[in-house]
């Protein structure tokens, strides 16, 4: 095959295949494992969208990260630098096609997207409700002993003693360390129907700073929409009883599409020593808001809405030792599942939003008690 009427003739290995307008190659999906190929079929035999790329240069870039091999395609000669560049495009190219087909129907890209970007509604069930208590009640169980025995308070502690050094280490230099967790019963993983729990661990150690200047700025929730922002839009204590807090938080996620939602929050703080503290903290209330920031916004119905945050529970706990304080926070939510077929594109961006969430907060939280320490310092001096 020569060069296409009015193109320049190009030589080397792609020679034979020239820049034209072309749809998404059916002949990749029909070689992808059943199902991803499917889902690519089902979207591309319905589907209008084509775009101007090299033929060559997609077929190629597929093929490197889907360990396509027998393609028919020419002999191309790879050293390490080259294998490393490729990898970084097709990374790049496949993030941005995967959401453009999944986003893209016969009726055109540019209306279609709109519709396809929110979910269908979703109704939280009561047997999901009841799995999702059923969790909670085996973790609240497994952290309130390990607050009665008072010691490896920090999940690092855990760790094998190599392993536990490295991860004080890093703590030192700035690092959130993370773990994924999982509450079993009775040694068996806890189906939750209709729904998914997430459930992830974060630390940060704060250098230079007291116990109380953590819980200062844990307990300022009328700023928390400064210190949080943008995930907190608007906060404010709606009432308070020596430790006992109840706050009104607004969250805004956003992950492909943008969510906001009013929470209602009902926090109890525990001085445990001179040098340790811990909270609990339930979110009583969750409502998704439709239309946010707009003049017609409203609420929707709790647990008849996207199920983009049904359930949230968090523990704190606060230990100062080592000339600063490290914070811990341990939250469990649920969310609703991942629409059949749709897993493959979906569930890594629906997965990734509590831990991605979870992380920012605890690194908020430490620029929020630095700049705190700071000022205070600065204002005693004057």
């Amino acid at each position: 095959m020569g060069a296409a009427r009015g193109q320049r003739p190009r030589k080397g290995p792609c020679a034979s295949y020239p820049t034209r307008h072309l749809p998404f190659p059916l002949s990749i999906a029909q070689r992808l494992p059943d199902n991803i190929g499917n889902s690519y079929r089902s979207l591309l035999c319905g589907s209008e969208l084509t775009v101007h790329f090299d033929r060559c240069l997609m077929s190629f870039l597929f093929a490197s990260r889907c360990n396509i091999i027998d393609l028919g395609w020419p002999s191309i000669r790879m050293n390490g630098r080259n294998k490393r560049l490729v990898t970084r495009l097709s990374d790049r190219f496949l993030k941005s096609w995967l959401l453009l087909l999944a986003l893209s129907t016969s009726s055109g890209f540019a209306t279609q997207a709109s519709v396809d970007a929110t979910p269908e509604p979703a109704k939280l069930r009561a047997v999901t409700a009841e799995a999702f208590e059923r969790y909670l009640r085996l973790t609240e169980a497994r952290n309130e002993a390990e607050l009665r025995r008072g010691t490896s308070l920090l999940w690092i502690d855990a760790l094998p003693e190599a392993e536990r050094a490295t991860a004080y280490e890093a703590l030192k230099r700035g690092e959130v360390k993370m773990q994924k967790l999982s509450t079993l019963e009775g040694g068996q993983t806890i189906k939750c129907p209709g729904g998914m729990i997430h459930h992830w661990v974060g630390l940060i150690f704060i250098p230079g700073v007291k116990l109380d200047n953590v819980l200062a700025v844990l307990q300022d929730y009328d700023h928390h929409s400064i210190y949080y922002a943008p995930d907190v839009e608007r906060s404010k204590i709606e009432s308070r009883d020596g430790d006992h807090f109840r706050a009104f938080l607004r969250f805004r996620r956003h992950k492909v599409i943008t969510v906001a939602l009013n929470t209602n929050h009902d926090v109890r703080y525990f001085r445990d020593a001179p040098d340790r503290a811990h909270s609990r903290s339930s979110a009583v209330r969750i409502a998704e808001v439709e239309n946010a920031g707009r003049t017609d916004e409203r609420e929707k119905t709790p647990g008849d809405d996207g199920g983009f945050l049904w359930r949230m529970e968090t523990w704190w706990r606060m230990q100062e030792r080592d000339e600063g304080v490290y914070v811990q926070s341990e939250v469990a939510s649920l969310t609703r599942d991942i629409p059949t077929g749709l897993g493959w594109l979906i569930g890594p961006f629906v997965t990734s939003i509590p831990r991605e969430s979870l992380t920012f907060t605890l690194q908020a939280t430490r620029k929020a008690v630095g700049a705190h320490q700071t000022k205070g310092v600065a204002g005693k001096a004057h």
